[in-house]
């Protein structure tokens, strides 16, 4: 995740903020260069067009609305297909809270390159469904389906989202994991399925015409296989090749960000210290197009392990609880080389 600034003073700014905490300028996300800009009410020029605060800044949105988008609302607003009624302040307000993450991952996108084809351009684009189970008087299923990605926003409540993380036996869950996880369903449908990507991907994953409500039946009933951690990054990736590469994308993009946002702050490690790797010294780099995914990794492994010493020192659990072993890192390196592959010049329309 790039390293954003304030456009006046130069103070550093979070990706979620609406105004600078140094000189008070209002804030806003411009999403075509992805950097921050002035956010006045009456909007602000840009690149030669003027730019305006969506329409949801009240409910905490501080991107930008291009001049020709027909909308008062921001492009990452208006991938949200379903969300709350007016009249549900409460999943309203989870909704203000879910909506940071999702657009922490649409800028992630955006930063690989990924193509976003928004829903309301045409059928099978992506689009987000954001409904509450506390509100909705049923069940909300996380999940995607023909290129829409259904979240519940009763799991951006702490205490829910962790009773369901302990009594599911998961490492790890978060809001952003989910949206990161279901947008791999997404891309494993428009860019490996539909194109020649999918031969290797069925030798490498499995293949994923086997009955998936089978699958769910028998992984609920039987649980993981005893040696899944030789084949898996987690429990849940054993239940059907689709999950597998879903949860693969899921940590890919995990380690892609958290080793960009190392690399905008500058740190610098020394891997023996670490993980006893030689004496290398470990600099991430901003960006690993050009790269292996074994260099990634060669990366990844000391930084993952040094900020696990870090959570532990404030008394929590690892920050990446998780480990990569052979069959696994082919797995990363499958999805590696589909994203560079599938860059677009012009990632997020306007």
């Amino acid at each position: 995740m790039r390293h954003f600034k304030c456009p006046r003073c130069g103070a550093a700014a979070m990706q979620e903020y609406l105004e600078c905490d140094a000189c008070g300028l209002a804030l806003g996300l411009h999403p075509p260069t992805l950097t921050m800009q002035p956010a006045p009410e009456q909007g602000a020029q840009v690149d030669g067009a003027w730019w305006y605060p969506c329409s949801n800044r009240g409910w905490n949105c501080n991107w930008l609305v291009a001049p020709d988008s027909g909308s008062g609302f921001c492009v990452s607003c208006r991938l949200t297909r379903t969300r709350p009624d007016a009249s549900d302040t409460l999943a309203l307000e989870t909704l203000a809270t879910t909506s940071v993450d999702k657009r922490r991952l649409l800028v992630q996108l955006a930063e690989l390159g990924l193509p976003v084809t928004p829903w309301y351009e045409r059928p099978g684009g992506l689009g987000f469904d954001l409904l509450s189970s506390r509100s909705s008087g049923s069940r909300v299923t996380i999940g995607h389906a023909n290129g829409i990605v259904t979240i519940d926003l009763a799991e951006s409540l702490d205490a829910h989202r962790e009773r369901l993380r302990v009594s599911l036996g998961e490492a790890y869950r978060t809001m952003l994991g989910h949206f990161r996880h279901e947008v791999g369903h997404y891309y494993e449908w428009v860019l490996v399925e539909q194109t020649g990507w999918i031969d290797e991907c069925r030798e490498i994953f499995g293949d994923e015409r086997a009955s998936y409500s089978d699958a769910i039946a028998r992984h609920y009933r039987d649980g993981a296989p005893a040696d899944w951690q030789e084949r898996y990054i987690s429990e849940y990736a054993t239940m059907h090749p689709w999950e597998d590469f879903a949860e693969c994308f899921a940590h890919y993009l995990h380690l892609h960000d958290t080793l960009t946002v190392a690399a905008t702050g500058g740190l610098q490690l020394d891997g023996e210290a670490i993980v006893s790797t030689a004496g290398r010294s470990v600099r991430p780099r901003s960006d690993y197009t050009d790269t292996t995914m074994s260099e990634v990794l060669a990366d990844w492994v000391p930084l993952a392990a040094f900020f696990n010493r870090v959570n532990r020192a404030m008394g929590k659990g690892d920050l990446y609880p998780f480990g990569i072993v052979p069959a696994v890192e082919r797995k990363l390196d499958f999805v590696h080389r589909v994203v560079v592959a599938s860059r677009v010049e012009v990632p997020l329309p306007a």
